[in-house]
């Protein structure tokens, strides 16, 4: 049987991404893991792309911008606070935040992350 987890939202972040944003790792179950993702104003993410793992992301401050692509489809949509979004397996995806602004996201990730040689470097959109 498995214990309750509480845990409130770090102050400060807990590593760097494969992708250059601020993370703040949080709960993880058996099927899922959870963390709070952060952009500085005017920065750029290293687009890369996940082996094995999936992610939905929601908004939830700030402002910018999302750049997804699977094979020859592909899209830029803006991030603002209750935008949700989908990164299935494969996916090439880079974010920046607004040039005044930072953006942060809390992402679900499925299954849990299993370390940095998850995610791979890709040409980026920006």
């Amino acid at each position: 049987m498995s214990r309750f987890a509480t845990m409130p939202l770090p102050a400060a972040p807990t590593v760097t991404a494969p992708d250059g944003s601020a993370v703040r790792v949080l709960l993880s179950l058996a099927g899922g893991s959870m963390a709070h993702f952060e952009l500085a104003p005017g920065q750029t993410s290293q687009a890369v792309s996940h082996r094995t793992v999936e992610e939905i992301w929601f908004v939830v401050a700030g402002c910018g911008e999302m750049w997804r692509r699977q094979g020859e489809h592909q899209e830029v949509v803006r991030l603002e606070p209750g935008v949700c979004l989908t990164i299935p397996v494969g996916t090439h995806f880079q974010f920046r935040a607004a040039p005044t602004l930072p953006v942060s996201a809390v992402g679900i990730t499925m299954p849990p992350w299993p370390g940095e040689d998850e995610a791979v470097p890709v040409p980026g959109h920006w």
